[in-house]
């Protein structure tokens, strides 16, 4: 949800009133720290907590002045929002305010007076002096990646002296970091959040058996995510390796036995493809995936084998030519 117009729609209908159209949208919005700095209006709520604190923002947002039927910013062309860090590439204090107040999938308005925008001074030439902002907010999702950066920051010790399932959660947050890369076909980024994870479960040191049997449980979607990566980035060997890695930890696995054949078709060694993909078929005979590039394995084996006998009875042929 993007920047509507909604600021001129008002000053269209109140050209009569002595209200200006911040004022008259004032009058709808709650004051959410008691002083009258910051104003909200929820248009759309969202569901779950509230954006944790140092947390990373997938969201849309657009910044308008009064009187103004064009943001002076805004995320809403994009096709793939930015992910946010507050702190970092959220300063504005009324906005970084707002956003822990909202949830995520819900699209807000926040109406900021001068100190929890640009000041007194504003920010010429886009921003004059003293002036109130109108912001729209639509968050689509957010990541605590605070706990990420508390836990990266710790020594090896600190971090093996930590519960497990503080890992796991660092570890899920990084995967999704990952995810939301993939998704934006971002590959090389996705890669180092799945790295981190992988190097963060294998640096945690535990005697534990229930505890390593979880570490591995773990790494095994991150090692399916990182051979998908690497296929996206064509490097088929690489995606072999991290593949393999992943029946090592579950030799049955459906996902990790297509990666492989996947990784194996891109290197041309289609026997072995064939291998893979056929074990992977035993297991989802009506996989569309796993079927489809059976066929063309299948079809590329047998055009290599077709070529290999040509070959040799190329070479047959001449080879008896010159003994006659």
């Amino acid at each position: 949800m993007s920047g509507n117009g909604l600021v001129p729609s008002i000053g269209r209908r109140l050209t009569m009133s002595t209200l200006s159209p911040f004022e008259q949208l004032s009058r709808r919005m709650y004051d959410i720290l008691g002083d009258g700095g910051i104003l909200k209006e929820v248009v759309q709520p969202g569901e779950g907590p509230p954006v944790p604190q140092n947390a990373s923002v997938i969201m849309y947002y657009s910044g308008y002045l009064e009187y103004s039927n064009q943001p002076f910013e805004s995320t809403s062309h994009l096709q793939y929002p930015p992910m946010m860090k507050l702190g970092r590439d959220v300063t504005l204090a009324g906005l970084e305010l707002g956003l822990l107040t909202m949830k995520k999938g819900e699209f807000s308005r926040f109406l900021l007076q001068p100190q929890y925008a640009y000041g007194e001074m504003g920010c010429p030439p886009f921003i004059p002096a003293a002036a109130a902002i109108l912001y729209e907010v639509h968050v689509l999702d957010y990541l605590d990646s605070g706990q990420v950066d508390e836990f990266i920051a710790m020594s090896s010790e600190e971090q093996s002296s930590v519960p497990l399932s503080t890992l796991v959660e660092v570890i899920n947050t990084l995967r999704s970091f990952g995810n939301r890369f993939f998704n934006q076909s971002r590959y090389d980024h996705a890669k180092d959040r799945y790295k981190q994870a992988i190097i963060l479960l294998r640096n945690w040191d535990s005697q534990n058996e229930p505890d390593k049997e979880k570490i591995q449980v773990a790494l095994l979607p991150l090692y399916m995510n990182l051979s998908l990566a690497e296929l996206r980035l064509e490097n088929p060997q690489k995606a072999l390796k991290y593949g393999k890695k992943a029946l090592e930890i579950d030799s049955a696995n459906t996902k990790a036995l297509f990666r492989c054949g996947q990784a194996y078709h891109e290197l041309q060694e289609f026997e072995s493809a064939q291998d893979c993909l056929i074990a992977a078929q035993s297991k989802k005979p009506f996989d569309s995936d796993i079927n489809n590039l059976l066929k063309k394995v299948a079809l590329a084996y047998k055009d290599g084998l077709d070529k290999e006998k040509d070959m040799y009875s190329k070479m047959f042929r001449e080879l008896r030519s010159s003994e006659q």
